[in-house]
């Protein structure tokens, strides 16, 4: 069974005005799809997700990092958050009938959430200031599949994917902190998952 996969991410301080500073050097790490390019959707909300959205814009041709996040400056507040949607490429497995496996490289959607420290309850303690939603964790494990070379290979690019946007992030962003995670499995768990199968398809 697939589990959602997260990355939480901590800066030693994340004042009103670090915010969109901070989150925009995290959004210029991420590998963006070629054929989803840019980022598809905002949305800003106030004090939880309880509450009404106070903004939200769709973009039908993915706006470049900059042109977001000056939208998102204007709605910038202690207790604000924002959520971002935009695309990577991952491999995924194609069945068609009694055919074999075809591997197809297609968009998939990510998810960023941006948290300011007054946001519900000051959220950002357990969830991160920054917390990207990647996914299913199964794009990066396939424990279940039969796997020849091929299908190794794609898997060993999704989760390259992976490792050098967190590398990334943590390299060029001042993080303090950081979690890998998926909703079924404690980090430690995920972790050797994700290495064990590094190293099958190395």
């Amino acid at each position: 069974m697939s589990d959602r996969l997260f990355l939480n991410l901590w800066f030693p301080s994340f004042a009103e005005g670090e915010i969109i500073p901070r989150a925009q050097s995290v959004a210029r790490q991420f590998p963006f799809s070629q054929t989803r390019p840019g980022i598809s959707f905002l949305a800003v909300h106030a004090v939880s997700f309880e509450e009404p959205l106070i903004f939200q814009q769709s973009f039908e041709v993915g706006a470049d990092v900059d042109r977001v996040f000056h939208l998102a400056s204007e709605f910038v507040h202690a207790d604000s958050a924002f959520e971002i949607e935009m695309y990577w490429d991952m491999w995924v497995p194609i069945q068609e009938g009694e055919l074999e496996t075809m591997w197809r490289l297609q968009p998939s959607a990510v998810r960023m959430f941006i948290f300011g420290a007054e946001f519900d309850d000051e959220s950002y303690q357990q969830d991160g200031h920054i917390q990207f939603e990647l996914g299913l964790d199964s794009l990066f494990l396939f424990e279940d599949l039969q796997l020849d070379d091929d299908g190794e290979a794609r898997i060993r690019n999704n989760v390259q994917r992976l490792v050098e946007f967190t590398s990334a992030v943590e390299n060029n962003c001042g993080i303090s902190g950081r979690v890998l995670w998926s909703e079924s499995e404690d980090g430690d768990n995920l972790a050797q998952k994700l290495i064990a199968r590094l190293q099958r398809v190395q």
